[in-house]
């Protein structure tokens, strides 16, 4: 592998963390309890102000840097943006045993209520949709509004198997934790709505190394713990909370039918936006639409 001065990730890893700096947040890390640690990028203390609070939540995949890039220099100056890395996610890790979604969102509400911020609304991208939306549930009085983007939170078991078989691939973490060149090629070409298939492999190994090796065994764990997507119907349930769903016209992680059938499930207070030529990862692939649509829903009247 590439020594650091040499390795595109790297450098590119520590260009956004001074974006991040630079928009007046900071790395910190925090116990919000005796077995769990979370690192997070958030507004100094002496910087806090009565601007509304925003949490950041990211998908399966990079740490939370590597996803948000572009919201957080968009919304800091009108909220106090928060970007937590989840459990087993960059510097975040813990001794329990449990590996859920539900265990994440556990995590992210104690970190939140461990920094003293009573309310804030979620914003949650794929696997972190999943997380966002049990936080709606289990901390009714905190979160006010939630976002869940390209998040198949309705997922049955059938559309894990469709997803396999548009990725030509027989496991879903050979997918979602890419180990080859060849593996991560295919999870960014069905991610992204980009050309991947020029870049070498160098550079797909490089990345493999970098931000794919690290708690591995962990991620494996967390894939095998969700526990949405094991039944042969959605297992979920209307929020009381109003709900933004945005979507890629052209995502193949949840096909665009997954987005319509969720906002049915969801109930009166759910509404989709549909963004054009868009994949799995709006935020990145067409970010200015994306921060514009979500910054008037949270920063609209009920």
């Amino acid at each position: 592998m590439f020594p650091n001065f040499l390795s595109l990730v790297s450098l590119y890893g520590t260009y956004l963390r001074r974006c991040y700096t630079a928009t007046g947040l900071s790395s910190q890390t925090i116990n919000i309890d005796n077995e769990t640690t979370i690192h997070f990028w958030g507004p100094k203390e002496t910087t806090q102000n009565q601007k509304p609070s925003l949490v950041l939540i990211h998908g399966f995949g990079p740490m939370a840097i590597w996803q948000w890039g572009q919201q957080v220099k968009f919304f800091s100056p009108h909220f106090n943006v928060y970007v937590p890395d989840l459990i087993f996610f960059g510097d975040s890790t813990t001794k329990s045993p449990e590996r859920s979604e539900v265990f994440q969102a556990v995590s992210v509400g104690k970190l939140m209520e461990t920094l003293g911020v009573q309310k804030y609304h979620v914003v949650g991208t794929s696997y972190g949709g999943f997380v966002a939306y049990q936080m709606a549930k289990m901390f009714r009085e905190r979160v006010e509004k939630v976002v869940i983007a390209s998040s198949g939170v309705n997922l049955r078991r059938r559309d894990n198997e469709a997803l396999l078989k548009r990725a030509k691939l027989e496991k879903i973490e050979e997918l979602m934790l890419p180990a080859t060149a060849e593996q991560l090629r295919t999870l960014m070409i069905l991610s992204a709505n980009k050309r991947f298939n020029i870049l070498p492999d160098f550079f797909f190994n490089d990345f493999i190394h970098k931000l794919y090796t690290e708690n591995r065994m962990e991620k494996l764990e967390l894939l095998k713990g969700l526990t949405l997507g094991r039944e042969d119907t959605p297992n979920i349930s209307p929020l009381q909370q109003e709900v933004l769903i945005v979507w890629g016209d052209h995502d193949q992680i949840f096909p665009i039918e997954m987005a319509t059938e969720l906002k049915e499930l969801l109930g009166e207070k759910a509404r989709l936006e549909v963004i054009e030529n868009t994949s799995h990862v709006p935020q990145i692939d067409c970010s200015g639409q994306f921060n514009n649509i979500v910054k008037k829903f949270l920063s609209g009247s009920s």
